[in-house]
């Protein structure tokens, strides 16, 4: 059997988790595809596949040699069609790590959109706000806000909109600790805090007298999310970035405290390994995230 045939097949099988979708996607016979993988299996000696009457899912060896192989793939499929002069169609799984505050109707409306335009990409998103290892963990794309010289060697950053945080508090709990003046006023207010973020003792800003440190007092390490929520709960003050917090500004249940001292902005990365070729679904994929991002106000980037 041809070794190249029997890697596609095995791709498809683990990615569809289904003998008989990925015999109709290669035009093949269940009972082909069945004894491609099985010629993998004892070319190496191990079992990738875990398989019973109304299930297929990869054993942990075929998970690993999943990740590899679909990079290959993807690899000799980009090759193939710049040598031909041809396009390859966008297909597969996405595997793709963010931050939490991604997680938003822009952006979920943003990937209805993309899915739209390329119906054979299916989406296997983490959400959790780890550091995931792209090569290791199979991921083919990670979002991250950070700057690119903090970045592990051989990933390469895209940069595609900026965002801007904003330090806010619950009325309740302003009312409570009473609203700072100036950046002083913050030395011990509760701080709710990104588990990802250092702050070392504190945390340095530019005031209107130059620079600050100033020394919160951490109550909360967490993913956005739930600091959002003990925000709103009254639990201490918390850096969001715009799109989470504007309706809840918008509408009293937040506030911002010292907006024109402590707002800061970031830049927003599509991240992924140092390839030659990348293949077409996270090409088209990041080409589609750039094109949806529009300037505002202030360097402000907002999904359009």
């Amino acid at each position: 059997m041809d070794t190249l045939t029997s890697l596609r097949v095995f791709c498809a099988v683990a990615e569809l988790k289904s003998f008989t979708a990925a015999a109709e996607r290669l035009n093949l016979s269940p009972a082909m595809a069945s004894k491609h993988v099985m010629q993998l299996e004892s070319r190496l000696g191990t079992r990738l596949l875990n398989r019973t009457s109304r299930h297929v899912s990869m054993t942990e060896t075929g998970m690993l040699y999943f990740n590899q192989t679909r990079q290959m793939l993807d690899g000799l499929d980009e090759v193939e069609a710049a040598i031909s002069n041809v396009t390859v169609m966008p297909r597969g799984i996405l595997k793709l790590s963010a931050p939490v505050w991604v997680a938003n109707a822009l952006v979920a409306g943003m990937i209805a959109e993309y899915h739209q335009r390329y119906p054979d990409v299916c989406f296997d998103m983490d959400f959790s706000g780890r550091i995931v290892n792209l090569v290791d963990e199979g991921f083919d794309l990670a979002l991250r806000a950070t700057a690119p010289e903090r970045l592990d060697p051989g990933l390469v950053a895209r940069p595609l909109m900026k965002i801007v945080f904003h330090l806010v508090g619950s009325p309740a709990y302003l009312s409570r600790t009473g609203r700072p003046m100036k950046l002083a006023d913050l030395n011990g207010h509760s701080l709710l805090r990104y588990s990802g973020v250092n702050s070392n003792g504190g945390l340095a800003f530019d005031g209107p007298e130059g620079r600050e440190t100033v020394k919160f007092r951490t109550v909360m390490h967490e993913n956005e999310t739930m600091l959002h929520l003990a925000a709103l709960g009254g639990m201490g003050l918390v850096f969001l970035p715009t799109w989470m917090a504007q309706a809840d500004i918008a509408e009293g249940r937040l506030e911002m405290v010292l907006p024109d001292a402590l707002n800061f902005t970031a830049t927003l990365h599509a991240v992924y390994p140092s390839r030659k070729y990348l293949s077409a679904k996270v090409r088209t994929f990041i080409d589609f995230l750039a094109s949806r991002t529009v300037p505002c106000p202030a360097g402000e980037g907002v999904v359009g």
